[in-house]
């Protein structure tokens, strides 16, 4: 049923391609490619890139509905940088794109082009969505509807030229993430499956389906394998449009052709494909339909089909007045950058922009978009009755599934804090080798605090220190992944503090069975849960906390910063170095507000609170506690209360964090 299906749809936008293209006369068009065009590509020799234009379309079990995106006098302008201002210039506005326009089609492959600066990457975001400030103008339409972004969302892709991916997921668990979470519902999981394996044949990635992702540079995938699952997880989604940010950037010829052949398949599933490129090869330029050229400054300078050899770009700009005409052999990419420079516009005394807007071109393109932005007689709006595509507990149990992989595949997080922790809890333990049995002097109840102390310095500050980078890492992907719309902040947050919980859970056991039997603390079953109970949720503040930190700095090395001045005034008022009844009164507030304070107070109390066998003063062990340190035994179930507290709230402040700063700045 669900071939039929794709079928239909697949036939219903060929028949938009055949009837856009013979709606402009042949050989003008602006933002369509001729089907003579298309068919001319099919019957060039077989090559790296070519080789993938076959008339056979790629088969996809899931229909889709193409979709059209034209855009009108598009303005974006940010605010004017103090630098610049600093400079003389009284403008309060920077601008960036001066009112381009132009239609991207189904079945035809764009190239989005120009020299730096040009507002290539800007377009590509503005029509995305993607921009987190700036101000934007003009009219953007989807097959004649007014975009709205919670839709656009959901029949969209966009893939970044940083190829951004948690690094301890398989490829094949990349994708069946990001399927789970991007396609409907009604979508049943074996469906799911199939689809994800047709997108993995479709890009070439089945040989490396059970390879984990790994670091950029680092480990697992190269910078090519990269490139294409990156255009994977937004197939996998189903999308009608596709945005790719420099998708050949930073390869070489033979991975660059690799990718082209996969983007080219992809187009040749019926979708809408605009690519970001920066000098492309002959081969690769010659892989494209159409060209979108703006020049510095955010201009559009030419918007129209390449041509069989870029004949029709050839011939535009050659039949500009003083351009230099192109030699044999030469790249037309290369050569179409040379000619249209800002140093070449001052020799001529012209601007392309001007030329452009005054040709012929320029006024079948505007045609287009007119005719492109009316929506046709039988069309409906976009419309999802929810802003996701998957319920809240689909998207937490999609975010815990992922988070469980990639803390379970990451020794270098995971075990390495269980044999940090093993080893602190063996020499802690010979150290205080069966100190916690004695009570006979106040040195006895002084090395046992000593040993509690210095667990929670050791033990949180490795746990805070060591959960910062895997934040800031999955952090990044958490901000792709949201403005693709896969899910909200809350799952994710909550899946990143749960995943913790077993780990720290497990951690606090093992260092608390080796410790307590080596000092030798009293072995009842309600001081030695206390032991555990206090060691757990120290652990999991300091934890929080670390998380706390990142999620709500810029990055990892701004919180490392941040969170080690912390450290130390939780140090110096945790009531060991200075027990707090000795603590000037105009500071001792803040012992009641430090965490470690209330850690020791619990572990302390819960030990040796209760005890009335008589010390060397001749005070009892409970009244010593009471006096010289302030930690009275009634009130331990305030010290489990306060640490419970701490953990709840450095979980929910970075939860909160998560939700409302975005550091990422586009």
């Amino acid at each position: 049923m669900y071939c039929k299906l794709y079928y239909a749809a697949f036939q219903k936008s060929q028949a938009v391609i055949r009837k856009d293209s013979q709606s402009v006369k042949p050989g003008v068009t602006g933002g369509a490619i001729q089907l003579s065009n298309r068919e001319s590509r099919h019957q060039k020799d077989t090559d790296s890139i070519s080789e993938a234009n076959n008339p056979k379309q790629k088969g996809m079990i899931l229909p889709f509905e193409p979709h059209s995106i034209t855009f009108d006098d598009i303005k974006y302008s940010v605010d004017m940088p103090q630098e610049m201002k600093s400079q003389g210039i009284l403008e309060d506005k920077l601008v960036l794109l001066k009112g381009v326009s132009g239609a991207f089609r189904p079945g035809v492959l764009t190239a989005l082009m120009g020299v730096s600066g040009a507002g290539k990457t800007t377009l590509m975001d503005v029509l995305a969505g993607r921009k987190t400030g700036g101000y934007i103008e003009g009219s953007i339409t989807i097959s004649g509807h007014p975009k709205k972004q919670e839709t656009f969302a959901r029949i969209s892709g966009y893939c970044e030229q940083n190829d951004i991916h948690s690094p301890h997921v398989t490829v094949y668990e990349s994708l069946l993430y990001s399927g789970w979470l991007r396609l409907p519902p009604e979508v049943d999981a074996e469906t799911r499956k199939m689809f994800i394996e047709e997108v993995m044949e479709l890009v070439e990635l089945n040989p490396l389906r059970d390879a984990l992702v790994g670091l950029p540079g680092v480990s697992g995938l190269s910078t090519e394998q990269r490139k294409r699952l990156t255009i994977a997880v937004e197939l996998v989604a189903n999308p009608s449009i596709i945005f790719m940010d420099e998708p050949t950037s930073g390869l070489d010829a033979r991975a660059a052709a690799i990718v082209m052949r996969t983007v080219r398949n992809t187009v040749d599933t019926g979708r809408t494909v605009v690519c970001t490129i920066h000098q492309p090869s002959i081969d690769i330029f010659e892989a494209f339909d159409e060209l979108f050229l703006m020049k510095r400054g955010g201009e559009e300078i030419y918007v129209g089909p390449l041509g069989r050899h870029s004949n029709q770009l050839i011939k535009y700009f050659e039949g500009i007045d003083g351009v230099q005409k192109i030699r044999d052999g030469y790249n037309p990419a290369t050569w179409m950058l040379e000619v249209t420079s800002l140093g070449q516009e001052a020799t001529l005394g012209v601007d392309f922009a001007s030329i452009y807007k005054n040709s012929e071109l320029y006024r079948r393109n505007k045609a287009l978009i007119q005719e492109l932005s009316i929506p046709p007689p039988d069309s409906k709006d976009l419309f999802f009755p929810t802003q996701y595509s998957q319920s809240f507990v689909v998207q937490c149990l999609a975010c815990l599934w992922k988070q469980h992989w990639s803390y379970w595949r990451n020794p270098s997080y995971t075990a390495v804090r269980f044999l940090f922790t093993t080893a602190i809890a063996l020499l802690f333990g010979t150290m205080f080798w069966n100190l916690g049995s004695k009570t006979k002097k106040k040195q006895d109840l002084f090395n046992a605090m000593g040993s509690m102390y210095a667990a929670i310095i050791f033990l949180g500050i490795q746990n805070s220190s060591s959960v910062q980078p895997v934040v800031a890492v999955e952090r990044t992907v958490f901000y792709r992944e949201k403005a693709a719309g896969m899910y909200s902040s809350l799952p994710y947050a909550l899946a990143q503090i749960l995943i913790e919980l077993p780990y720290i859970f497990v951690q606090s056991v093992v260092y608390g069975l080796i410790v307590y039997a080596m000092i030798g603390f009293e072995w009842t079953a309600a001081k030695f849960f206390w032991y555990l109970f206090f060691m757990f949720f120290t652990l999991l503040y300091f934890t929080f906390y670390g998380m706390m930190t990142v999620a709500a700095t810029p990055n990892q090395h701004v919180a490392a910063i941040v969170s080690s001045a912390f450290y130390s005034v939780w140090n110096l008022f945790s009531g060991f170095i200075i027990p707090r009844p000795r603590i000037p009164v105009w500071w001792r507030w803040y012992a009641w507000v430090c965490p470690v304070s209330w850690t020791l107070y619990g572990l302390l109390t819960s030990q040796f609170g209760d005890i009335k066998d008589k010390i060397e003063t001749d005070d009892t062990v409970e009244d010593f506690v009471r006096n010289y340190f302030g930690f009275k035994h009634e009130l331990l179930g305030v010290a489990a209360a306060a640490v419970v507290g701490f953990a709840t709230l450095f979980g929910f402040t970075f939860i909160l964090s998560i939700k409302f700063f975005n550091f990422q700045r586009r």
